[in-house]
């Protein structure tokens, strides 16, 4: 398939899904919203494609939603304008709860919409390059009230949406919006190496593991811990030791 707004790049186990309007910023506008949307339906079905990586291309990752395409939708109707906004929700919602591991290699700036979309990926590796900005208060919408306090908790993400002050790298890894922070120049070969490892582990596992996480947000310590005994027993079966030490097992000439 043919993308003008994305570009989509396989290696081996992982799948590179770079946002691909550098002339605007990689600016978040309804054609790239729904490349992307195309591009990881098709990778969530491909057995072959255990992690997927999204990056920017150019400069930054994303300077959030295209503002040019928004000014134009004011003169819509209220009705077509709420149309619009509901369609482009299910987005982002896709991302997070997405079956395989993502990981964000957050290349340069991530703001309004894009640090919501980076808020969603399971993953983030950043560089001195990387900031963001959680915007949405200070043009009168509202975003990331779900995603961001289940990764720098309620009172950090309450000052960074009150405010939209700007997150620089080093701040970012303090308070966990980065897993890991790198030299720009390494930002990439990171991101594949930590996909190469993920991409190593048994995925219907990783895969299990992340939807057992998804499914204890909120609940109580012994419900969590019900709910894993109750999946191993029934959809996340372990595999056979044998299998699942072959290597071990190979080592040692057994």
């Amino acid at each position: 398939m043919a993308y003008t707004s994305i570009h989509l790049e396989r290696d081996g186990p992982m799948a590179v899904l770079t946002l691909n309007r550098p002339q605007a910023l990689n600016a978040l506008n309804s054609a790239l919203r729904q490349e992307m949307e195309e591009a990881l339906t098709l990778l969530e079905i491909d057995d072959d494609v255990r992690v997927v990586i999204i990056t920017g291309a150019g400069r930054d990752f994303s300077a959030g939603g295209d503002i040019k395409e928004q000014v134009a939708n004011a003169d819509l109707t209220p009705q077509e304008r709420a149309r619009r906004q509901s369609a482009g929700a299910p987005w982002t919602w896709h991302v997070a709860n997405y079956r395989k591991p993502t990981i964000g290699a957050i290349n340069g700036i991530a703001y309004g919409g894009a640090a919501l979309l980076s808020s969603c990926l399971d993953i983030r590796i950043g560089c001195e390059k990387t900031s963001f900005r959680f915007l949405a208060a200070s043009y009168g919408q509202v975003n990331s009230t779900w995603s961001l306090p289940l990764i720098v908790g309620l009172p950090k993400a309450k000052e960074l949406m009150f405010t939209g002050r700007e997150v620089f790298a080093e701040e970012a890894l303090q308070i966990g919006l980065l897993n890991k922070l790198v030299a720009s120049e390494r930002l990439m070969e990171e991101a594949k190496a930590m996909a190469g490892m993920i991409a190593d582990s048994h995925p219907v596992m990783v895969q299990g593991i992340k939807r057992l996480l998804h499914q204890g947000i909120g609940a109580g310590f012994p419900d969590r811990y019900q709910m894993e005994r109750d999946a191993t027993t029934t959809w996340m079966r372990p595999v056979n030791p044998r299998e699942g030490f072959k290597d071990f097992l190979a080592r040692k000439g057994e």
